[in-house]
């Protein structure tokens, strides 16, 4: 019963840490480390009453010594100010200076002791799943956590549980909810924007992609194309030789238009990303036959004709189009996927040419009617010639959907 003690006390010991960590902050601007600031004394008020609650978990013994050097040096320096020499006032800059610096250890002290109590909520939650609600919430908790940006402590932490498995195994299990398996995701693209050189080779190692595809879900395919920006090539090699390029391409024809939509978006990152493998891959899958048929649907059309029937158009630079690609996200989608393996990451120049005329044999033979296929043909030789003056201008304009999606904005089909 006394080994849990500590444990039934954590409410009210993170209650108490909290104060103390605002405190900390506060003693951490300027002018606040002065002898009888609030922030010293609302930290002193809270040494007193924590100091039972502390002295009963071993992990906050660090924390209790940092808060009586506190006391140590706010006595020093409420005893400097009763002098006015010139030995007075350099102890009082010293005094000041170390409240600063420990308030800053104190703050990471007590972030360490959270984020060590929150990974072991969340390790348990993982391992039993009994309660699908909170264990999203502690999902949520611990990627607004990583997405603070890189802490060497937490990052540890981490390693220690061997959370990222867990996280991991719980994506792949398909008697997981589909929103449980998402916030997975979600956290291990966190993870992976934490640390890329620790935690991307546990992807690229692990069955992560494997079962975003097999899940097809819209989130789902947003974290796949997530971790195609971040990780880039060598992520689009492993797709490709795990045999995953057919499943991506499948996803053109589902009934779904968020699928269809998330799909071409994938399909637009690894243009950009892969290596000649992959590209030569999806066009087996019969890619460009696809994007001509989205075209000719009604999600589709001819951009530079849509630009031209707009009177409604936007003056801002970029405005008109994003409109225009949310309400016809397929809108010149063959020249689109030109323009990324012309500007992309992963070709040599000459295998962008042989592309280039493949792309252009396929689209006569997909194509309708001979109007068709000089409309796309003609769309894809005018952004060719452009590229020569504004290669980074095309990229963003026309794949303006594609960035407004990746950044979250609500519109057609999940925009």
């Amino acid at each position: 019963m006394e080994e849990d003690q500590p444990k039934q006390d954590n409410p009210r010991v993170l209650k108490v840490l909290e104060a103390l960590k605002q405190a900390s902050q506060e003693l951490q601007t300027p002018d606040s480390a002065e002898s009888n600031s609030s922030a010293i004394n609302a930290l002193l008020e809270l040494e007193t009453e924590s100091d039972s609650l502390l002295s009963r978990d071993p992990h906050l013994s660090t924390l209790s010594h940092h808060l009586a050097t506190l006391k140590t040096l706010v006595a020093s320096l409420r005893k400097s100010t009763h002098h006015h020499s010139l030995r007075s006032f350099l102890t009082r800059r010293a005094s000041t200076q170390s409240l600063s610096r420990l308030a800053g250890s104190i703050e990471s002290e007590i972030q360490a002791w959270i984020d060590r109590e929150n990974l072991d909520t969340l390790t348990k939650a993982l391992k039993q799943q009994d309660n699908e609600e909170e264990l999203i919430k502690l999902l949520s908790q611990f990627e607004d956590r990583v997405l603070r940006g890189f802490d060497r402590e937490l990052q540890d932490l981490v390693l220690k549980t061997r959370v990222f498995n867990l996280i991991e195994s719980c994506l792949c299990d398909s008697n997981s909810s589909n929103r449980v398996r998402e916030h997975c995701a979600f956290v291990i693209v966190a993870l992976i924007k934490f640390n890329k050189d620790v935690f991307v080779g546990q992807v690229l190692m692990g069955a992560t992609i494997k079962a975003l595809l097999t899940m097809a879900s819209p989130n789902s395919i947003r974290v796949l194309c997530s971790l195609v920006r971040i990780i880039k090539s060598p992520l689009v090699d492993e797709i490709e030789f795990n045999g995953q390029i057919p499943k991506i391409i499948s996803l053109l024809n589902w009934d779904d238009s968020e699928m269809r939509v998330m799909g071409f978006v994938c399909v637009l990152e690894i243009g950009y990303f892969g290596r000649k493998e992959a590209i030569d891959s999806m066009l087996e899958e019969g890619l460009v036959e696809k994007l001509v048929e989205l075209q000719r649907s009604e999600l589709g059309g001819d951009m530079m004709e849509l630009e031209m029937c707009d009177e409604e158009g936007e003056n801002k630079e970029g405005e008109k189009e994003k409109r225009l690609l949310e309400r016809r996200p397929f809108s010149s989608c063959v020249a689109r996927f030109a323009v990324q393996l012309e500007v992309g990451e992963g070709l040599r120049q000459r295998e962008r040419r042989a592309f280039k005329q493949q792309i252009l044999v396929r689209v006569r033979e997909a194509s309708i009617s001979d109007a068709e296929a000089a409309t796309i043909i003609a769309e894809c030789k005018e952004i060719d010639e452009s590229f020569g003056s504004f290669d980074e201008e095309m990229h963003i304009l026309l794949l303006v959907s594609h960035r407004c999606e990746m950044a979250g904005l609500v519109g057609f089909a999940g925009f």
